[in-house]
């Protein structure tokens, strides 16, 4: 059966009704989930696998039969593991009915439906009795339910509720333990995700306004690759610090809680970011241990687990604060069911009632602008582009519209001499941080000239600019909102009105990747065990629809290696409106490095002059070894290929790509083969 379903459309702002089949979600659901990056995982595998053996041994050393009680089971790996492991029965519970299925095909295909029961609800629905979902309570308790922050998935409640109803006293756990680890830092290039910094325009300083400044922020976790952050990017204030430990094999409690950590600070400086991941002890001993820690952690770095669905987190501190060497101060650690957050005190005392308080957004800024769009405002250099392209083309009698989601352009434009300046905005909480924060506060000298959208309606327009930054935007056309904004407001443009940018260029690069690749490739067998059930799940879902499309990602956290020249795909000219015809590319694309092609990365870059070009995308050219340098305040669009390409670097193996931008939807529609010699 299919329904109509309205879903906005980020690229022309149209809400689309489109027909859609009644599996859609599910589909969306399995071919984004990150099960197969989980099933890649081997360290994760093999200590969860020495874990469970460790712990069928302690329970039959005890003379008692080995029940198991597996929450989020997934697969079923770690049941199949358990039942090869000598347990003699194994409750597998999974809330998620396509994975409910899935596991109960997997389980049949190895041979342990008698040993296993899957169940299909949620843990905390699971009855015991004899008419009940499991007819005993368990004595081992194997869980996988933890995210980069460890309780974001709801661990806390989950083995709350399974100790009080599910299992017996004095339960072994798999794993055992977990402790979250913290270190203090100052990084100005993580710091500048969390606040703005003053901006230079001419001989004027655009210091960002007090409530800005004093705002403590969102509380909720960055989390990403922090490996790809290197040592050189931060500056330790403590060292690392242990701030608590869950032990999982006695009863939890999900109550909000808060630890603390004295330390003796280790260089002076700004006291800013905390670093935090996170260990499992798979067993009591603490001997068998899966460690999320970075990779610049490894005295071997050959050694590191790559994993991806499990990362490390950043904090940042509700304002940052100045240290001297030897200081004695206290970091404080708070949890409530699902969420951390961190404070910094005198080492003397903590105040606990600071500690409890969870950092807010009273500025707005925070809710409004992404951690990597923090980061985008704060580029000096990205800044300094945009400045002296307006220089190029502001008049004094200039009459500018800004179309772009919480935008310093109408700022700059008025102080470098526009006479008036509009701006439209798609996102109404980015109208209001402009007009409250922005124009009161940075321009409360004299009469700015800047004016809300409705005022655009009065004025013929000299200038039309945008970055352009749109918060609905995630691959890389998305941001051609601009463009269709243009073709809207083309009547109130004067003859020969600038449009800044006035283009802007999508470009491929065909790319072998480090480990990003795991996420999509097939497992086969997983510790032995037969997972291709799962696989041909997963392939199932992407064949829906996601196979055929990008998908967005910050490349700068995920190592790949250029083996084509960056190539220019296709342009859009700002100029002229929106055409109705399709715009079509279509040509070859040489792989000149030896490799694996696992895709290709699609990037904008944005001409904003004759001269000044923004990339969306590498910042710097690709080197003879293929090194790409990444643009961390966009995410680029990745294609994947169901099966690597070899190319053997020497140009004659190419890619024919054949490209097509469609007005009526907005979106790029693209397909890929390859010709050998």
């Amino acid at each position: 059966m299919k329904t109509f379903c309205g879903r906005a459309n980020p690229t022309t702002g149209a809400l689309d009704w489109v027909e859609e089949s009644e599996e859609y979600d599910y589909h969306q659901e399995i071919a984004r989930s990150c099960y197969a990056d989980m099933l890649h995982d081997r360290d994760r595998n093999e200590k969860y696998y020495q874990g469970i053996r460790a712990a069928v041994s302690r329970v039959k050393a005890r003379g008692e039969r080995v029940i198991v009680l597996d929450i989020g089971t997934g697969t079923g790996l770690l049941s199949m593991m358990a039942v090869s492991a000598g347990a003699d029965f194994c409750y597998a519970v999974e809330v998620f009915k396509p994975m409910a299925r899935a596991a109960t095909c997997i389980i049949k295909k190895n041979g342990f439906s008698d040993k296993i029961k899957v169940i299909n609800k949620h843990s905390t629905e699971v009855t015991v009795g004899p008419d009940g979902d499991m007819q005993e309570r368990a004595n081992i308790l194997v869980t996988e339910l933890f995210d980069t922050e460890l309780i974001g998935e709801g661990a806390l409640p989950s083995y709350e509720h399974a100790h009080l109803h599910l299992v017996q006293v004095g339960c072994e756990a798999v794993p055992h333990r977990a402790t979250v680890y913290a270190q203090l830092v100052e990084s100005e290039q993580l710091w500048s995700w969390a606040q703005i910094r003053s901006v230079q325009v001419d001989e004027r300083a655009l210091v960002p306004p007090a409530a800005v400044r004093e705002c403590a922020g969102a509380h909720a976790v960055c989390d990403i690759q922090l490996s790809q952050v290197p040592p050189s990017a931060f500056t330790p204030i403590s060292p690392l610090c242990s701030m608590f430990s869950v032990d999982f094999s006695r009863p939890v409690s999900s109550a909000p809680r808060s630890f603390s950590c004295r330390f003796v600070v280790q260089a002076g400086g700004r006291a800013q970011v905390v670093l935090s991941w996170w260990d499992l002890d798979m067993d009591p001993s603490g001997s068998i241990v899966c460690s999320m820690a970075p990779r610049w952690t490894y005295s071997d770095p050959r050694e590191y687990p790559w994993r991806d669905h499990w990362m490390q987190s950043v904090y940042f501190l509700p304002a940052e604060r100045r240290v001297c060497e030897g200081e004695e101060l206290s970091l404080s650690v708070s949890h409530d069911d699902y969420s951390l957050w961190y404070n910094l005190s005198e080492g003397h005392q903590t105040d606990v009632e600071q500690s409890f308080c969870r950092p807010c957004c009273t500025c707005q800024a925070h809710l409004v602008w992404t951690r990597p769009r923090f980061g985008e405002l704060n580029d000096w250099q990205r800044t300094e582009s945009y400045l002296s392209a307006l220089r190029s083309v502001l008049g004094k009698d200039g009459v500018c519209l800004v179309v772009s989601d919480g935008s310093l352009l109408p700022i700059f434009a008025h102080l470098l001499g526009a006479r008036k300046v509009c701006f439209c905005v798609s996102v109404k909480l980015s109208l209001l941080l402009i007009i409250t924060i922005f124009k009161l506060l940075y321009c409360s000298h004299n009469n700015c000239g800047v004016e809300g959208p409705s005022f655009s309606q009065r004025l013929q327009i000299s200038v039309l600019m945008g970055e352009p930054y749109f918060s609905t935007s995630l691959l890389p056309w998305h941001s051609l909102f601009f463009w269709y904004c243009r073709t809207a407001l083309a009547r109130l443009l004067r003859p020969g009105a600038t449009i800044l940018p006035s283009s802007a260029t999508l470009y491929l690069l065909g790319v072998e990747f480090q480990d990003l690749w795991r996420i999509r490739a097939p497992c086969g067998t997983c510790e032995g065990f037969d997972v291709s059930p799962m696989d041909e799940m997963v392939q199932q879902s992407l064949d829906f629809r996601e196979s055929r499309e990008a998908e967005p990602h910050h490349l700068w956290e995920y190592p790949c290696r250029a083996l084509s020249k960056a190539h220019p795909v296709m342009t859009f000219d700002f100029q002229q409106c929106v055409p109705e015809q399709p715009i079509n590319s279509q040509g070859t694309l040489p792989l000149i490095g030896r490799g694996r092609c696992h895709g290709f990365a699609l990037w904008m870059e944005y001409n904003l002059t004759d001269d000044i070009t923004i990339s969306m995308g590498l910042t710097k050219p690709v080197n003879e070894e293929g090194e790409c340098v990444w643009s961390p305040h966009r995410k680029q669009g990745v294609y994947f290929l169901q099966t690597p390409w070899e190319s053997s670097g020497d140009g004659h193996t190419a890619v024919s790509y054949n490209l097509t931008f469609d007005p009526s939807i907005g979106d790029v529609k693209m397909d890929f083969s390859v010709t050998q010699p």
